[in-house]
């Protein structure tokens, strides 16, 4: 089989700024917490707990120490509420994040009727509404263009990570309907080339494997328009959700991308779950029974678990205290 990574795939500058920043919040004197979980990935939220660092919910969570605002961002009324406890701030918010924020703010100021393109309950949208001064409308779909009474002038902005396309589609039925549209286009970059790569890999393979968090809004975007092109599509969290029934005669080719989300050790994982999978298949593959000895080789360590690759069908997994 052949295995091809896409060509933009993995965390995205303003994730991998958030990852270091609590890294290092985690080696300084005193408690650090995260005001919900750092980034949309369970694997990474879980080795920064390991490090001391902890997920809250709410500011009133945090008695002292160190707060750490995730990339998604928060509203302003946020930092006011950590200015008054004396908690110290760090500021993880993605850059482009903070220019979608400022955006819906200065619209708000200049008597736009700002129209957010997002997913309403997606935490990234909920800190652009806050900057808004909660005035603006959140649409996720065309069709709720039809349930609006605008008004003159309308300013719109978008989550970083929303599709380019679907953006435009409501941009362009925005413009039909009302004579003074201001966009401001904040999708980031980064999303769009993720989204362009991983599209066209899934046309050019037999299947696809998508990783990352399935509460990550990007992670499932990308996998919802590699479906589009390839049926063969799975999107899974980690290697151990990789069903060796995916794999028939037909698959001779398969493609791997990854969300913003998803660190570097994760994709690696599975990249070398794909590159094991023609010997997982073979017919000449060894019995293994209780009591046996053999060798192996260590291909990650997560938490309190080793994973150990002995040419078997799967890989195996020991206690690390063993």
């Amino acid at each position: 089989m052949e295995i091809i990574l896409a060509e933009n795939h993995g965390f995205c500058y303003g994730v991998k700024r958030a990852v270091e920043m609590a890294n290092e919040a985690a080696n300084s004197d005193g408690k650090s917490y995260t005001l919900g979980p750092i980034i949309h990935n369970p694997q990474v939220v879980g080795r920064l707990e390991d490090k001391g660092v902890s997920p809250v919910q709410e500011v009133s969570d945090i008695a002292e120490g160190t707060m750490i605002i995730r990339s998604h961002g928060v509203g302003p009324a946020i930092y006011e509420e950590a200015e008054e406890k004396g908690l110290h701030v760090v500021d993880a918010t993605c850059p482009h994040v903070k220019k979608a924020q400022m955006a819906a703010y200065e619209l708000s100021e200049a008597g736009y009727q700002v129209i957010i393109v997002g997913e309403k309950s997606h935490p990234e949208v909920k800190s652009i509404f806050e900057w808004s001064k909660n005035r603006a409308i959140i649409i996720e779909h065309e069709a709720e263009l039809n349930d609006i009474v605008f008004f003159n002038k309308v300013g719109v902005v978008a989550q970083t990570t929303f599709s380019g396309e679907e953006f435009q589609k409501i941009v362009n039925s925005l413009i039909e309907r009302v004579e003074n549209v201001k966009v401001e286009r904040t999708i980031c970059n980064a999303t769009e080339k993720r989204q362009e790569a991983a599209m066209e890999l899934a046309n050019q393979v037999d299947m696809m494997i998508v990783i990352g968090g399935k509460n990550s809004a990007n992670t499932t975007r990308l996998a919802e328009l590699c479906l589009k092109k390839n049926k063969h599509t799975y999107h899974i969290e980690t290697v151990n959700e990789i069903n060796d029934n995916w794999f028939n005669k037909g698959i001779n080719t398969i493609g791997i991308t990854a969300g913003a989300s998803t660190p570097d050790w994760l994709i690696e994982e599975v990249y070398h779950k794909m590159n094991q999978m023609e010997n997982f298949l073979g017919d000449d593959l060894k019995e293994i029974q209780q009591g046996d000895i053999v060798q192996g080789k260590i291909i990650s360590i997560y938490n309190n678990e080793v994973f150990v690759d002995i040419g078997y069908k799967s890989e195996g997994i020991i206690p690390i205290n063993e």
